[in-house]
């Protein structure tokens, strides 16, 4: 008899479209859960989600939860939301993604990546070595990787591969048996006030692991080595460029299409030994640092030296990192997800390093009033790398809250501390004209930013 798990449950997901919960309601529905869902509009995920099965009602009304048994709610979806109301008056059991996750992840030995930047490509890395090794994890993803077009997939194996998201602190639900921590930035202060309780939380969290796991911490970060000297337990490993890493990058070469690198590994009580000409089709050195974690944990599971590179040389990549979209008179135009200021400075770097001979047009859309306000400093100098920069309208994401400053001044500060030509731009229809007439010649546009720039940028050829 097969026994299936919480058979007479209905669980019901408000706020499925978003890439996160709709990659936990696709793994759930394949380990035999019975999902459906609701959000405001149709996106790529919720019709995913239907070609799997899944019930999906756009729109949050009273009714849709009527036969729920369990609800899961994601960070965006406010308190008022209709249906959290009625399940609150029906005393259903409420749960945010990170505990939900977290009651699914027990269910498996896990390796999960946390960290304000770089964690769905760094996760994507690691599922990749795996898969490649034989191991099949189950993956749960911030991004769809290119390899299978979805966010998540259900493994035949115990393992799972998982990305965390710390915008809310339900990070610490899920116990991981390995840890790997990318960096901690200023990110999320609307809800952690300080950067001491957020290291704080990353050091509760790193405690969490197991003493037959491990964490893999980036040395590199500066907010990561305050981190270190305050863990009381030394059940981790570094990685990066720093000379007293445990996994220690040496000579790093960019191209186009390609990174090259070697690798010193030195672990304590073990042989040093070197691992060379590691290859992988990403450019920028925050991409190799992502695929020396990856290979941190590769190597403390065991996996054979040639099956990791393997899987980092066959890697496909997570849309919307980096990703070509087309050309146009003579110029690449490319997709991708930065929206903070570290993230938009680290893929600029890369871009000038490989593209050291074209001209780099940043097209870019800020997202969230709230991290503007707060970051305002930091984005008015991080496209320095950049020749141009375009600046869109703020994507609010919902955020109905006032900002602080003038944005013609905010493009003038960008001028100015950054040494760029800007432009600006009101629209998606006025970015095309704009293209029309400016763009042309041997140049490199990214489009970044977390809102609608990506479809934008997609629409483009169609427009011009």
């Amino acid at each position: 008899m097969k026994i299936k798990l919480a058979k007479s449950e209905i669980i019901h997901f408000v706020g499925i479209g978003g890439i996160g919960m709709s990659g936990l309601a696709l793994v759930m529905r394949r380990m035999g859960f019975k999902v459906q869902g609701s959000d405001i509009n149709i996106n790529k995920n919720i019709e995913r989600l239907k070609k799997n099965g899944i019930k999906i009602f756009i729109g949050h009304k009273k009714k849709n939860i009527l036969n729920s048994t369990i609800i899961v709610i994601s960070s965006a979806v406010k308190k008022s939301n209709i249906e959290i109301i009625s399940a609150k008056n029906k005393n259903l059991p409420i749960y945010k993604r990170g505990d939900m996750l977290g009651h699914i992840t027990s269910l498996t030995k896990n390796i999960v990546v946390v960290g304000s930047h770089g964690k769905t490509t760094t996760t994507s890395l690691v599922a990749s070595i795996l898969s490649c090794a034989n191991l099949d994890p189950t993956i749960i993803n911030g991004g769809v990787l290119k390899s299978f077009n979805n966010s998540a997939r259900l493994g035949k194996s115990n393992w799972s591969v998982v990305e965390l998201d710390e915008s809310d602190g339900s990070f610490l639900k899920v116990q991981p048996t390995y840890s790997i921590i990318t960096n901690i930035d200023r990110e999320h202060m609307d809800y952690y006030k300080s950067m001491r309780k957020l290291l704080n939380l990353f050091g509760e969290y790193i405690n969490r692991v197991p003493s037959f796991g491990k964490s893999f911490i980036c040395i590199d970060d500066k907010n990561n080595t305050k981190l270190i000297k305050s863990l009381k337990i030394k059940n981790y490993n570094t990685y990066g460029i720093h000379k007293k890493s445990n996994f220690c990058i040496m000579r790093p070469v960019q191209t186009k299409h390609w990174s090259t690198f070697d690798l010193i590994v030195n672990l304590p009580g073990k042989k040093t030994f070197s691992i060379n000409n590691i290859k992988i089709p990403l450019i920028g050195l925050h991409n190799i640092r992502n695929s020396t974690a990856s290979i941190a944990v590769a190597i403390s599971l065991g996996i054979p030296i040639n099956k990791i590179k393997y899987g980092l040389r066959s890697f496909e990549g997570v849309q919307r990192r980096f990703n070509k979209i087309f050309e146009y008179k003579g110029t690449s135009f490319f997709d991708d997800y930065a929206h903070h200021p570290t993230e938009i400075k680290e893929v600029l770097n890369g871009v000038k390093t490989a593209y050291s001979s074209e001209k780099i047009v940043c097209i870019f859309q800020p997202h969230r009033i709230s991290r503007l306000n707060d970051l305002k400093s930091e984005f008015v100098k991080c496209f320095k790398q950049a020749d141009e920069v375009v600046l869109c309208p703020i994507f609010t994401a919902g955020e109905n809250i006032k900002l602080k400053f003038d944005y013609v001044n905010f493009a003038n500060e960008i001028s100015h501390q950054s040494n760029v030509q800007i432009y600006l731009v009101n629209g998606k229809n006025n970015l095309a004209k704009f293209v029309k007439q400016n763009i042309y010649g041997n140049k490199v546009v990214i489009g970044m930013g977390a809102g609608s720039i990506s479809n934008w940028i997609k629409e483009l050829p169609q427009i011009i």
